[in-house]
């Protein structure tokens, strides 16, 4: 299998800003595309503006910045990104765009290249259909934010290769975090686990059970998480919450899935959480508020 020297990056979003900047710091050069130039710039101006956090927290050395940050280059067209060894495709949430982007990018690529899919619950199956290299096709899902969560689940689509499979593992290995597999199921493990808790709390609201404060509270001193699941599902997006949910919905054909009308209704306003200002919290003062 191909030695891995430089890692391709589709989407400069939060996601993908995220992954670029943990591959650059473990010494690896990065093509970073997104769809326009202006999200390109706002990408690598994020990846900077983590590195200065993170430097001025201690975490990471100026020297380390500097060295993390040239190796980032910018793939202003999407064929570029087909002459990296490894290709990591993190674009929203949406299968019809990811297909696309894999079937535009397959003419392009060079023979060796590894593709993967930061899909947090979409088939891999699925997706691998849409390029010309079902075995070296492979879903790499990291968790957000990228530089601070450990973890990264593996999945292997029906034909992927044992082979692509070894690589994927040494290569997030290498970035520092810890792998854990999982099958081709809807939402794999993590997202099949949180997401239906994030949208039961969201029932929890929509019934009346609680306010999103208390709901928040509770979870946090009750359960001892660190986020409530109403915030936590404004830090993810409601949008993302939502997908996953009518992934797991369609999928696994189980009433116990529906996404809740609430968050349907919170994603048809254009309050996704934190991303766009609102959500089950008002993000535009000073402190958070919650909504309802």
């Amino acid at each position: 299998m191909v030695q891995i020297k430089t890692v391709g990056v589709i989407g400069a979003g939060q996601m993908g800003s995220g992954i670029a900047q943990v591959v650059a710091l473990a010494g690896y050069d990065v093509l970073l595309h997104d769809i326009s130039e202006e999200k390109l710039t706002a990408g690598i101006a994020a990846i900077e503006l983590s590195m200065t956090r993170d430097v001025a927290r201690g975490a990471l050395s100026p020297e380390d910045m500097e060295t993390g940050l040239a190796r980032i280059k910018p793939a202003v067209e999407l064929q570029q990104i087909g002459t990296s060894d490894f290709a990591i495709e993190a674009a929203t949430e949406d299968e019809v765009i990811k297909k696309t982007i894999f079937k535009a990018l397959t003419p392009h690529l060079a023979p060796q290249t590894i593709l993967a899919s930061n899909t947090s619950s979409i088939s891999i199956t699925r997706l691998a259909s849409a390029s010309d290299r079902p075995e070296r096709f492979i879903g790499l899902h990291f968790m957000n934010p990228v530089p601070r969560m450990k973890l990264v689940e593996i999945i292997r689509g029906i034909a992927t290769e044992a082979a692509t499979y070894t690589v994927a593992v040494d290569f997030a290995k290498s970035l520092g975090k810890t792998t854990a597999n999982a099958e081709d199921f809807p939402a794999f493990m993590v997202n099949r686990i949180l997401v239906p808790m994030i949208n039961e709390a969201i029932y929890t609201l929509y019934e009346g059970v609680g306010t999103v404060e208390a709901i928040d509270t509770a979870m946090k001193l009750g359960a001892n998480h660190p986020m409530g699941p109403l915030e936590l599902g404004d830090f993810v997006g409601l949008d993302t919450i939502l997908s996953i949910m009518n992934v797991l919905y369609d999928g696994l054909a189980d009433s116990k899935y529906r996404p809740c009308p609430l968050l349907v209704k919170y994603v048809e306003a254009g309050w996704l959480g934190k991303k766009s200002g609102r959500g089950f919290y008002d993000y535009r003062g000073d402190r958070p508020v919650p909504t309802r």
